[in-house]
């Protein structure tokens, strides 16, 4: 019930971020009608309608996808007729003809109750709301445990909150209207002008406006408000996967120790006991270790995946925090809970450890039965659990390191081993900070389950081999060129010389990609030229580099001004495989 009411609430909040820019002309088209029999079937169809497609979506299937993308061009046909006919009053009475001997009042201005309904469906086909944190608890939390009726329970509660909001604004707009029309008998000129806000409407999704220009708006208010419902009522049980929102430039999920009146932390709460640790398939760096051996020391939880950003970024700090307070009591464990198969291979997790210098027990938790006992949610996630065996505090995400690092010192204190000095972070190369302010680019999967922005006409052909054609791109809009198999994680090249391209916004640019049975040579290009100076770590001036490990790849780190870039990747042989991109 809680999330079902979080879920609703996030909908309420849709009507405050511009993804809901491209629904307002059709929904403001009621604005003159009866209420109950023109907007609210418009609204509920609507709803049922972006329900549907999210629950499928939700399946994973390609075929989904596919089917949504055909959904929109109807969509797009049939509200073009439409704002035709508002706009010429001949062509609805010759258009309608025919419904009117059917006795059918859904005539193309959208009058009675089917009428209405059918034109809201349209709309849902097309409303695609911004994936807040609380659409992504919804969509992540079925990719986990499966699609199912509760989903999709969910998923129409988001719908309808959005529903609600505009059903407010439609009725204050329907007695503005009203006004209008008596005070100054401007109804057929308010008829003809929201026939031009329906087209003008249909041409900005058609052209990707509502993708395209809307994403670079800012959304972070509405974030931070879901995230802060989240935060203070979300569920404390149910296992469900994500990238913690300071990726994508929002707020972390949690900041450190609220602070008293006069400036001192206030006492940090209790917020459980420390689950056990079993359930963990391997340990690296350490014997097994379990809840009770660990009495008496203060113990920093860290679930990470090795290709994860996010992470990499994170882990200076946790190793600083390692290396400073060891002595004093605190013992550090990773906890690696994978997010690609090939994350699940203990060898290659082995690899990326001693790679990166870590040093602190590693529990892989490949079934996640660790993360299931802390229900978490997120990719870094900290716990900090005192000397008694008691979680005290949690952070989720990037940031907030000084916070952190002060309930570290807070509870060894309080276990009698209070620290003398303060960790020291060296953070270079991938783990480098990011610079979120100038990030406009989002994490873009490239596996059909979740894959989001893809502009290939044919769409992604799920676990087919087939061949691509790459078209032009508009700003977070990426595309295969060549032969591919894209599957539900990772899009496999099938012949030598093909490619992928995205238009970013971005300091740096990452893939996570995975060679198969032999590396893989590439050539990277930024609009059409080598990278020079801003190559990544991974690739050289000429952008020449090789896919030799299943990892992430810094293909591109600007030196000077950031601004919108075409990325472009080619490989010389078949095989490799491209999982994901993220910035920073």
């Amino acid at each position: 019930m809680a999330l079902a009411l979080l879920a609703y609430f996030g909908g309420v909040l849709t009507i405050l971020s511009p993804c809901i820019l491209p629904v307002l002309p059709f929904v403001f088209a009621r604005a003159g009608k009866p209420f109950w029999t023109n907007g609210l079937p418009m609204l509920a169809g609507m709803a049922l309608a972006f329900a549907a497609v999210a629950s499928l979506a939700a399946l994973g299937g390609g075929w989904a996808v596919a089917a949504n993308g055909w959904g929109r061009g109807i969509a797009l046909a049939l509200l073009g007729v439409f704002g035709l006919m508002l706009l010429f009053p001949a062509l609805s009475e010759r258009l309608t003809r025919p419904l009117v001997a059917l006795g059918n009042r859904a005539s193309g201005r959208g009058e009675g109750v089917f009428g209405s309904a059918a034109l809201g469906v349209a709309t849902g086909l097309l409303w695609a709301p911004c994936a807040g944190p609380i659409l992504g608890l919804i969509l992540t939390g079925a990719a986990l445990n499966g699609a199912s009726l509760a989903t999709t329970g969910l998923l129409f509660a988001y719908a309808l909150g959005a529903a609600t909001a505009l059903a407010v604004a439609l009725l204050a707009g329907g007695r503005v209207f009203a006004l209008m029309k008596r005070g100054l008998g401007f109804g057929e000129g308010l008829r003809r002008g929201l026939g031009g806000l329906v087209l003008a409407g249909v041409a900005a999704i058609a052209l990707g406006l509502d993708t395209g220009v809307l994403t670079r708006l800012s959304t972070a208010s509405t974030n931070r408000l879901e995230a802060a419902l989240l935060s203070r009522f979300g569920p404390d049980s149910g296992a469900v996967m994500q990238a913690a929102p300071a990726m994508t430039g929002g707020p972390a999920m949690r900041t450190g120790p609220a602070m008293t009146a006069k400036g001192q932390p206030e006492a940090l709460p209790i917020e459980g006991q420390m689950p056990d640790l079993t359930g963990a398939v391997q340990w690296l760096n350490s014997p097994p270790l379990t809840a009770a051996e660990l009495r008496g020391k203060v113990v920093l939880i860290d679930f990470w995946t090795y290709s994860c950003i996010n992470c990499l970024r994170a882990l200076p700090h946790v190793q600083a925090w390692d290396a400073a307070y060891r002595d004093k009591g605190l013992v550090v464990i990773g906890v690696h809970a994978p997010e690609f198969a090939f994350e699940k291979d203990p060898a290659n997790v082995a690899k990326a450890v001693k790679d990166l210098g870590l040093t602190y027990p590693v529990a892989l938790d490949n079934d996640y039965a660790l993360w299931r006992a802390f229900s978490n949610r997120y990719w870094p996630a900290h716990y900090f659990v005192d000397a008694k065996g008691q979680i005290r505090h949690h952070h989720f995400g990037e940031g907030g390191y000084e916070d952190s690092e002060q309930v570290i010192r807070t509870l060894l204190a309080e276990a009698g081993q209070a620290p003398d000095t303060k960790a020291q972070v060296q953070a270079a190369g991938v783990s480098a900070p990011a610079d979120m302010q100038d990030v406009f680019s989002p994490e873009t999967y490239l596996g059909h389950a979740r894959a989001s922005g893809n502009l290939n006409p044919e769409g992604l052909i799920a676990d087919q081999s087939h061949r691509y054609t790459a078209p032009d791109l508009r700003p977070n809009e990426w595309a295969l060129a060549g032969d591919w198999t894209v599957g539900a994680e990772a899009a496999q090249l099938t012949a030598p010389g093909g490619s992928v391209t995205m238009r970013f916004h971005a300091r740096d640019l990452h893939l996570v990609l995975a060679p198969g049975a032999t590396p893989v040579p590439f050539t990277v290009t930024i609009d059409g030229q080598p990278p020079g100076a801003d190559a990544g770590l991974d690739v050289d001036a000429a952008g020449r580099g090789t896919v030799t490990e299943d990892r992430l790849y810094q293909l591109y780190r600007a030196k000077g001004p950031v601004a919108d870039h075409l990325f472009e990747i080619r490989f010389d042989a078949p095989g490799v495989q491209a999982f994901a991109f993220t910035f920073g």
